[in-house]
């Protein structure tokens, strides 16, 4: 195999080049170039550094093919779990209605279930207390010990047997999903289903990688040892999750945690406790396939009680939900020194700039404001439009907004928006729009609750416009079906931009310009832990390499990337010497007892190391010889 040719003669001409051009000591390094590449010529037919990649190329080939296509993790089980008609079947009868005025809060031991666009009552389920979460943590600690031993293969292994389960049993899933939380099948398949067989791809190919020990400069001092840090496993990880999203909200933070080699007790919304029977067999039925014990994955169902109680007891804590009940968390948490990540949701800026087609917007930003009917942590919820386009924006939306069909999502493959889940959120919608509405805004498409079907927890996809900065719905947040829009004066960036930052929440955002360079120039000023160029922001989140979460009174900590698995472990820092002979030793100078020479020892020491030029690290060796010299009278 020849030597490029544009690299200028054979590996033994550049290597000359370059030890000439850096004054390297030619005799002896000459000789081993010319050796080395003699050897691999004569006997490869290839130059030295050719054969090191191909050497290097193979390693990680065998490695990879060993572990995963031949080893005893190779294969992707089909798991089979058993469904019943609540879980499968499109429209229910026979089922009772919920009234949750009347029903809710009776029982401190039992949690009602029901579908919130039909208000079918679908059972109790037990509410966890707080002594069977401290036996749960005490199994939990039992299979992460074992789990913590196993190797990549098998936790890869275990991901694509979730990933196959998720293919062949979507259907099932997404109704699960659309029943829990009353979302149409196209949210729950793109915000429930896409989202998580993202996260197992990113995370089954990369997700090594970022876990192995990851070796980092020696410094001088240690310069003959090796220095690396390893990430250790938490152990048992906490997760407590809100009911926007009750398939990929239990999903996510158990992917990371499995395969970064802990155990984790999910503690669901007590609004979305019904569809953790079925997920629940789902992972229980993965984990057998694969060998790994099931202990490993642990519901927890309750009321403030159950997620203290996992608080106090867990070795990390991821909390997704309100600001309020994160500051409890944190605060709970402090008395333990538990480590927490906190997503605490957001108020997330779309800008419009003069230059953009509203026109073309139109469905980005419906989609954008009413997928999950706006129930998401990241989603646009401030729509800022310059002066130019603001008229033909709000057009161009509200005629829209008007064409979608509302309705209970299972029965009807033709319905655009699905119910609300949190029924306490509907009243607080209505506050947001009339608060509005009394400080001059407009009320371009709906405002109220969706009156066709009472039963329902249903409010209609709404179109605010003339929003402004001194109304409740530009500083609270909504998390709901609402769209706001802000109007930019003058058409300028830095209003724009200062709309966008006048905001407790910094979490997720976008802008929108035909000159994609503004674009990105606005999206660099703007507050918020993630942002999306020319796109709607939760974009960022269909990229599963990027670390999720913002700052302000978003939260801190991230899940997802690199950074969501790092932030699952311990990092350890180890030190050890590059070969076993080499034996820790103290010179003479600094050794016990003092013989007077140590402070000139060290400091020439320093001088020989940092000095900021040749002469003045000359000077340090001529130091550091004469404070070694013996002194007389002493050892």
């Amino acid at each position: 195999m020849p030597w490029p040719a544009e690299l200028g003669g054979t590996f033994q001409d550049v290597a000359l080049r370059f030890w000439e051009k850096n004054h390297v000591g030619m005799g002896v390094l000459t000789a081993i170039v010319s050796s080395v590449d003699a050897v691999t010529s004569r006997y490869f037919g290839c130059d030295a550094i050719l054969l090191a990649v191909l050497a290097y190329v193979a390693v990680r080939a065998w490695r990879w093919l060993g572990q995963d296509l031949i080893g005893p993790h190779a294969e992707t089980p089909k798991v089979t779990v058993e469904i019943n008609e609540e879980e499968q079947a499109r429209e229910l009868t026979g089922k009772r209605k919920f009234d949750y005025a009347s029903e809710w809060g009776k029982s401190k031991t039992t949690i009602p279930c029901w579908d919130p666009s039909t208000m079918d009552f679908l059972g109790e389920m037990p509410a966890t207390s707080a002594d069977d979460v401290r036996k749960m943590v005490a199994r939990a600690r039992v299979a992460q010990k074992k789990w913590a031993e196993s190797s990549f293969a098998q936790r890869r292994q275990l991901l694509r047997t979730i990933q196959r389960y998720i293919l062949e049993n979507s259907d099932a899933i997404a109704t699960v999903a659309c029943r829990e939380s009353g979302k149409t099948v196209i949210d729950a398949m793109v915000g429930e289903i896409t989202v998580t067989l993202e996260k197992l791809r990113w995370t089954t190919v990369y997700g090594e990688q970022y876990l192995l020990p990851e070796y980092r400069d020696s410094g001088l001092m240690n310069m003959h040892k090796t220095s690396r840090v390893e990430w250790v496993p938490v152990g048992v990880v906490g997760a407590i999750v809100p009911w926007n999203y009750p398939f990929h909200n239990v999903f996510n933070p158990t992917i990371a945690a499995l395969f970064s080699g802990n155990a984790i007790i999910i503690k669901v919304s007590e609004f979305a406790a019904w569809s953790t029977k079925y997920y629940g067999r789902v992972l229980q039925a993965c984990l057998a396939a694969v060998g790994a014990p099931t202990d490993l994955v642990q519901f927890a169902v309750g009321f403030s009680e159950t997620g203290s109680a996992l608080v106090a007891e867990a070795d990390k804590v991821i909390f997704v939900g309100s600001v309020g009940v994160g500051k409890k968390v944190m605060e709970a948490a402090s008395k333990t020194l538990t480590p927490v990540i906190l997503e605490l949701g957001g108020k997330d800026p779309f800008i419009v700039c003069d230059d953009a087609d509203p026109k073309e917007l139109a469905q980005l930003v419906v989609r954008g404001a009413y997928q999950n009917m706006g129930q998401n942590c990241a989603g646009p919820e401030r729509f800022i439009v310059y002066d130019k386009v603001y008229d033909t924006f709000c057009e161009s939306v509200s005629a829209l907004v008007k064409t979608m069909r509302q309705g209970p999502p299972l029965s009807d493959e033709y319905v655009d928006c699905g119910a609300c889940v949190h029924p306490p959120s509907l009243e607080n919608y209505q506050r947001f729009v009339d608060d509005a509405v009394k400080k001059g805004a407009r009320v371009l498409a709906g405002g109220k609750r969706n009156k066709e079907f009472p039963q329902g927890q249903f409010f209609e996809p709404t179109v605010l416009a003339d929003v402004t900065e001194d109304m409740l719905i530009a500083k609270e947040e909504t998390f709901g079906p609402i769209l706001s829009i802000f109007r930019v004066k003058n058409n300028s960036d830095a209003e724009a931009i200062r709309i966008a930052n006048n905001c407790s929440f910094a979490l997720s955002s976008c802008a929108h310009s035909a000159d994609q360079p503004r674009a990105a120039r606005i999206c660099a000023q703007l507050e918020a832990g993630m942002s999306s160029v020319n796109d709607v922001e939760g974009t960022t989140y269909l990229s599963q390499s990027l670390p999720f979460g913002g700052f302000k009174d978003s939260g801190f900590g991230r899940f997802a990337g690199p950074e969501g698995l790092r932030g699952l472990c311990h990092e350890r820092s180890i030190v050890q010497n590059r070969a076993a002979f080499l034996k820790p030793s103290i010179p003479r100078a600094i050794a016990y007892p003092a013989n007077g020479k140590g402070p000139a020892f060290c400091a020439a020491l320093n001088q020989v190391l940092y000095g900021c030029s040749l002469l003045s690290r000359a000077r340090g060796v001529v130091d550091i010889i004469s404070a070694s010299m013996p002194v007389a009278g002493k050892p």
